[in-house]
Order: C-alpha cells, then sequence, then structure tokens
C-alpha cells in the first residue's frame, strides 16, 4: 500500500481546483465542495482544494478522490446507525445525494484537548477559560489529554469566506436557531457516530480525535447526515501507538489528516486565516496528500488506488455529460 511520491508531484499542476458543469444544475461553491442542485437531487463534486481557518489555502494532489472515497466508505459503514443523503458515487470525485434542508450548525464532537485555530479548545483553555461551548472544563488539564468525557461544541454554519463562530446548546435553542427536540435529538445521533467512529478508529491503530457533522432534514422531516463524515478533512486522527509517547515527552501526536497543513502554516508562515494565505510549497502539498492516503488506507484497510485521468473530463464522461 502506499503511493509513489513521484506521482504526487507529477499530478501537482494538475489538480481538480474549480469545477463548471451547468449541465448538472444550480452550482454552490463551497471551501472544498462544489454541488449543484437539480429537481430534488445534488451531485457534490470534491475538489481538490484545501481549507484551514475556513480559508482555501490552496490545492492537493488526489485529495478530492480521497475525501469522497473515505466518506463514501463511512457512510456506507455507519447507515444502519443514522440515514444519509448518498445515491450512488459515479465518480471518484463525484457523489450524487438526496437534496435536505440543512441545518444551520455544525455538530462537533471533541475527544481531546487540543488544537491549533483560535477557537480550539486548547486555545481556550491556555488562555484561562474553563467554559467552554456551555461545556465546565475542570482544572489541571494538559495539551493533547484525552478529556474526562465527549463533548458536543456546536458552530454557526457561516458561509464560504466567512468564519463559523463557536456556539451552544443554550444559545441555539435561545436564539430560535433549532428546537430543543430537535437538537437533542441530533446530538444523539452524532454522539453515536462519534463512539462507533472512535471504535473503528483504535481497531485501526488511530485515535479519532474530534470531527464534525452536518445534518439535514429529508422530505419527511427525519435527520439525515450529509457532506463527509470522518475524513480528514472533517476529523483529527493521530497514531494511537505513539499518543502516550508523545504525550509524556510534551510532543504534539503525530497526525494523520490536514493539521499537517495547518501547523505548517503557523509554524512556518505565522499564518492563521488573516489576509491572503502564503503559497503551499510542492513539498507540503504532496506530503499532506501522502497523509490522506494513509489514512484512507489504514481506516478502510483496502489500497487507494488513483484514477489519474485528467479530472474535468473524466467526470464528464463518468456522468455522461
Amino acid at each position: 500500500m502506499g503511493i509513489d511520491t513521484t506521482l504526487l508531484r507529477d499530478l501537482c499542476p494538475h489538480t481538480l481546483a474549480s469545477t463548471d458543469y451547468p449541465e448538472l444544475g444550480e452550482r454552490i461553491e463551497g471551501k472544498v465542495r462544489d454541488s449543484y442542485v437539480r429537481s430534488g437531487q445534488r451531485t457534490i463534486v470534491v475538489t481538490d482544494r484545501v481549507s484551514c481557518f475556513d480559508v482555501v489555502v490552496g490545492t492537493i494532489p488526489l485529495k478530492g478522490q480521497v475525501l469522497n472515497q473515505i466518506a463514501a466508505w463511512w457512510f456506507e459503514k455507519t447507515k444502519d446507525l443514522a440515514p444519509n443523503h448518498v445515491l450512488e458515487v459515479p465518480d471518484p470525485n463525484v457523489s450524487v445525494v438526496r437534496e435536505c434542508k440543512l441545518l444551520p450548525v455544525e455538530f462537533v464532537f471533541r475527544g481531546y484537548l487540543t488544537g491549533v485555530t483560535s477557537t480550539s479548545i486548547w486555545t481556550a483553555y491556555e488562555k484561562g477559560e474553563r467554559t467552554y461551548c456551555g461545556h465546565q472544563l475542570p482544572e489541571g488539564l494538559k495539551k493533547h489529554e484525552k478529556l474526562p468525557a465527549s463533548l458536543l461544541t456546536p458552530t454557526t454554519k457561516a458561509p464560504k469566506g466567512e468564519h463559523d463562530e463557536l456556539t451552544s446548546r443554550a444559545e441555539i435553542i435561545a436564539r430560535g436557531t433549532l428546537s430543543e427536540d430537535l437538537f437533542d435529538r441530533a446530538e444523539a445521533l452524532t454522539r453515536t457516530l462519534f463512539a462507533a467512529g472512535q471504535e473503528w478508529a483504535a481497531s485501526r491503530g488511530l485515535i479519532l480525535v474530534d470531527t464534525k457533522y452536518e445534518l439535514g432534514l429529508d422530505e419527511k422531516g427525519d435527520l439525515v447526515v450529509i457532506d463527509e463524515i470522518h475524513t480528514p478533512d472533517s476529523s483529527r486522527y493521530w497514531y494511537r501507538d505513539s499518543y502516550e509517547k508523545a504525550l509524556s515527552e510534551g510532543l504534539d501526536p503525530q497526525a494523520l489528516d490536514k493539521e499537517y497543513v495547518r501547523r505548517w502554516l503557523v509554524q512556518e508562515r505565522g499564518y492563521r486565516g488573516e489576509g491572503t494565505p502564503p503559497e503551499l510549497p510542492d513539498d507540503v502539498r504532496c506530503e499532506a496528500a501522502r497523509r490522506y492516503i494513509e489514512a484512507y488506507e489504514r481506516i478502510t484497510g483496502s489500497s487507494f488506488v488513483p484514477d489519474v485521468d485528467p479530472p474535468e473530463a473524466r467526470i464528464r464522461r463518468n456522468l455522461g455529460l
């Protein structure tokens, strides 16, 4: 398993940075996914764009293929725990899904005291804050330590170009964003998914540190998991076997997700999401791609087989456009 790094470098100039398929319907551009909506159906094209601090900072070769296929794998694996929106996956970068009414909240579960963003639980804790998204945190915790219990720390769902904001159950209900019943049903569903994800990750030698879920309502008003699930974009993964050693030595745990890109931006360029992002060197892009691919193979137990045909033409062919 693994991938030829020479291939990754050769693909750096040929990433899928944008899409244009008007035949699929109205185009809605997200940070990473471009959606096309028509007749109650949504076609999601997962690009190679990478977003950090809610800003698109560049592209990573094969990233869209990896994300789309990891999400498809997880959706299939968890379909008995929670209904999802997937109808078919006609191309490595594309999923056709049911159109659902988006809940304007991201359901973020955290199992560890970590993070490098300005809104991360560790950043808040390091500043002395002991209330986070409505939860009381005990004194004496260390960076990267496991929390006493997994916490739901919801955020607002910001439009592209704006930042998600931390919130809490009480604020969401008080503002009328979601009803108490709907919020609690969504929390129960996502808590079940997070526990299942952590259990599976542990069996694969990984720790699912935190993750975010997006939910929608179908035509019957039932909750449906949408967008992505347990991918290296929406989740933080650490290697299980080296975690305790890193914690005891005060080091950052070895990660297998886009945290690598975030840390490079912060530590090498001092960038935290304000202003124009620095250009990602090909070495960083290729290492990020390697990590995404390893995550796919670790999680699924299968080799990742890239499709190296030019993505724009291949997508048109596979979708019959």
